[in-house]
């Protein structure tokens, strides 16, 4: 460590990095009863901390190596990284990504100036690929975290705290986890100067390779890792890394998807900016440790390391924030299939709940299976919703934790149904409030049996409800006079075509 911490000192990062704010934030403090301070890696130039150990690395590279050039293996912020930090100094750099890679990802790197060799399915080929072309172009590796002046120039966060804040006050840095790099660095210098200051370590769930290395006292392979988070995604951390967050961090906290979902939104509210997933890890930890230990008042800090969100994972992301901040439910529910059944649920369960997304498609003509989200305040009212279900007679299953539906079943209920008689099919915009649906159900006539129904809620005004009905010829005349007391915008979708070849 008296090494590591020396380099801090002598680091040379600011040659090209800014000293980044300590925010506090107002509404998340406020939400946890603690003082929530985060330290905005997020703002640099590549949108991530990253910079900090790839420029300190090459910058102290002799003449010589710096002539050859550097090369780097990395789908990510580390590749911004090294290319920027070779371009600032004027020296080759080669960056192998996955041939996977999305394109803005390699752009950025090719827009600092870098030569881009897509190899590989995954990291793991691409780093291969990496180590050979690092032998045959006799250049310098550049290594994402266990490298000494890599952890060094990470380091210099902790460094930056220390000076920000009034030290002693401090209870405990909250800090992401992947290779170990920059936990190391903060570990090695705050804990030289404020021993007290406790440095806990965030990993995901399903990428816990530090988690289980240090529990095992010797490092762990893991056979896959989880790509959400996919700044910490490592199936295995440093020799080096390993040594050090053994040695000075406090403890590993293990948080899932929604967890850090939620602490996206959080973070988003307080600055409004979104972080990537990795970025909000160390938030996401904070949250889990003040449950679990009972904080209060307490000064924590938590690393947002990097803000490079992919665009196409928002609408995830604000999704599996709600159930992350466990105010919405997720129900299996099977209820009988016959006229009326659907609005007497409604009437039973849902009540003034508002609805935040449900799935049904007709299958059986004596059982009707429900996918049902309920906006509720999870922790006091799923037990409470769970008895009124058993009590009215329906089975009914509480899959909020199960991954597999909230990731991919909930939008497969569907599916053609032959058995559904004189359908017609609408696309409705429903209100986003609550009783729009039981409105909408009050003035169907309870002959008129549901076969489809289809809502998410989509953060608007208004929501998008596809629903289907088994109309009777003679009632259609009526059906639409209904639909036109409702007020609802709506349209005729049964003789769709792109519907009738799903449904």
């Amino acid at each position: 460590m008296d090494n590591i911490f020396r380099l801090i000192l002598t680091s040379r990062v600011y040659d090209i990095v800014r000293e980044t704010p300590l925010t506090y934030a107002a509404n998340i403090s406020r939400k946890l009863n603690n003082k929530i301070l985060l330290k905005r890696e997020d703002l640099q130039d590549v949108f991530s901390f990253k910079i900090r150990g790839a420029y300190n690395k090459i910058a102290y590279l002799s003449d010589d190596k710096k002539k050859k050039g550097v090369i780097c293996a990395s789908a990510g912020n580390h590749a911004q990284g090294v290319a920027l930090s070779a371009k600032t100094l004027g020296i080759k750099a080669v960056i192998v990504m996955p041939e996977t890679t999305p394109a803005i990802k390699v752009d950025a790197v090719k827009h600092h100036g870098a030569e881009v060799v897509l190899k590989g399915d995954n990291y793991s080929e691409a780093s291969d690929y990496s180590k050979i072309l690092t032998k045959e172009m006799q250049m310098t590796y550049i290594h994402p975290f266990d490298d000494e002046f890599v952890i060094a120039g990470q380091g210099t966060i902790g460094h930056e705290i220390i000076r920000q804040t009034t030290g002693g006050n401090v209870y405990a840095i909250f800090v992401p986890i992947g290779g170990g790099g920059l936990i190391s660095g903060i570990a090695a210098f705050v804990k030289s100067v404020y021993p007290n200051i406790k440095v806990i370590g965030v990993e995901p769930k399903e990428s816990n390779a530090m988690y289980l290395s240090v529990k095992n006292n010797k490092r762990v392979v893991l056979d896959k890792v989880g790509i959400f988070a996919d700044g910490v995604a490592v199936k295995e951390v440093g020799e080096i890394t390993f040594e050090i967050t053994k040695k000075y961090v406090d403890d590993i906290i293990l948080v899932g998807t929604d967890d850090i979902a939620s602490s996206i939104k959080d973070i988003y509210y307080d600055t409004r900016n979104i972080v990537e997933p990795a970025g909000a890890l160390a938030l996401a930890g904070i949250k889990k440790y003040i449950k679990e230990h009972n904080l209060k008042n307490k000064e924590l800090i938590a690393i947002n390391s990097g803000a490079n969100m992919n665009f196409d994972r928002l609408g995830f992301v604000a999704e599996r924030a709600v159930i992350g901040e466990k105010q919405e439910a997720l129900y299996a529910v099977t209820i009988p299939e016959i006229p009326g059944a659907f609005k007497r649920f409604c009437e039973t369960v849902v009540g003034n709940k508002n609805v935040s997304e449900f799935h049904y498609r007709i299958s059986e003509r004596n059982k009707a299976y429900l996918l049902v989200g309920l906006s509720i305040d999870y922790e006091k009212e799923n037990d409470e919703i769970l008895k009124r279900m058993k009590d009215a007679g329906y089975y009914a299953m509480d899959i909020t934790p199960n991954e597999l539906v909230k990731s991919h079943i909930r939008y497969m209920v569907g599916g053609k149904a032959d058995i559904a008689e004189n359908e017609l099919l609408y696309h409705f915009r429903f209100p986003e409030k609550a009783g729009a649906l039981m409105n909408f159900l009050h003035h169907m006539k309870e002959n008129w049996n549901i076969s489809l129904f289809h809502y998410m809620r989509h953060g608007g005004e208004y929501g998008r409800v596809l629903v289907g009905f088994e109309i009777p010829p003679n009632d259609k005349k009526e059906f639409i006079e209904s639909l036109k007391k409702l007020n609802y915008d709506y349209t005729d979708e049964t003789h769709n075509i792109a519907c009738r070849l799903f449904l």
